[in-house]
């Protein structure tokens, strides 16, 4: 056992550089992403002011995205959980208890987890509390659908895991249910999403078109133009912010969380 918690440990390392080093490159990225934005707006308008707006939007752009990439995240993670649910009920019935089902998901579940259930052998190999290891992989998650399985677990455990499959069998099925009909209301409002998208970038391919003219470039290079910019920087992100929330799905609320934060 010491020799697998050890590799466990190394497992847990290895996975905090590697978010370390992939944060850096989308760092990296982006900030490539703005200086090319810039250049090419300089070498279309040969004017300072019209480049760094430019810039500044698309870096704007860049900042909405990586807010949208923890929305994307919070999706991954709804749609993993039928697959965690049906990993549980297939080691729980071949034999393993529900101990060494939940830490064999750092090896076999679902690769957006693994991190977690690392963390947790680690914590339960290293100070034997199930309940608390358990709690913090809830906390990590952050994610309704997985206080569900994890209090499920919990209360199953404290009432002996009698009726632990028949308990997962049905949580899995109300979660495909939930995830089912999320999908479907996606779906039919991703045509706000790409308008949104349209409606914000137009005005700017347009003015990146327009700063060809000489006449253009002399109007924006004023303060009075400037302002005009700014203005416009503001209510693009104004914008897309606000037709972005009209297609954002509403998050069902967490569930025990007092509890689990040990203020009960």
């Amino acid at each position: 056992m010491a020799l697998e918690w050890q590799s466990l440990r190394a497992w847990f390392r290895c996975t905090e550089m590697t978010k370390i080093h992939l944060d850096r490159k989308k760092s990296l990225r982006s900030l490539s992403m703005i200086l090319a934005a810039f250049l090419v707006a300089t070498l279309f308008s040969h004017s300072f002011l019209i480049a760094t707006a430019f810039a500044l939007f698309v870096a704007i752009f860049i900042f909405i995205a990586q807010q949208r990439g923890q929305s994307k995240r919070y999706s991954a993670i709804h749609g993993a959980c039928p697959d965690l649910v049906d990993i549980l009920i297939s080691g729980v019935q071949s034999g393993l208890s529900l101990n060494e089902s939940l830490v064999g998901l750092a090896e076999r579940g679902p690769d957006i987890f693994k991190v977690e259930f690392r963390t947790f052998a680690e914590s339960l190999y290293s100070q034997g509390d199930f309940k608390s290891a358990l709690i913090c992989v809830k906390e990590s998650l952050a994610h309704p659908s997985v206080d569900q399985i994890v209090e499920a677990l919990l209360i199953s455990r404290e009432l002996g895991g009698a009726e632990l499959l028949t308990i997962l069998r049905l949580l899995g099925k109300f979660i495909r249910e939930d995830l089912a009909l999320r999908r479907e209301i996606e779906v039919k409002q991703n045509w706000i999403k790409n308008s949104a998208h349209l409606s914000a970038a137009a005005p700017w391919v347009l003015l990146l078109l327009l700063s060809t003219q000489p006449s253009t470039v002399q109007a924006f290079s004023t303060p009075t133009g400037a302002l005009i910019l700014l203005g416009g920087l503001g209510l693009t992100a104004l914008a897309y912010l606000w037709m972005n929330s009209l297609s954002h799905m509403p998050t069902p609320n967490r569930i025990f969380i007092e509890e689990s934060s040990g203020k009960f």
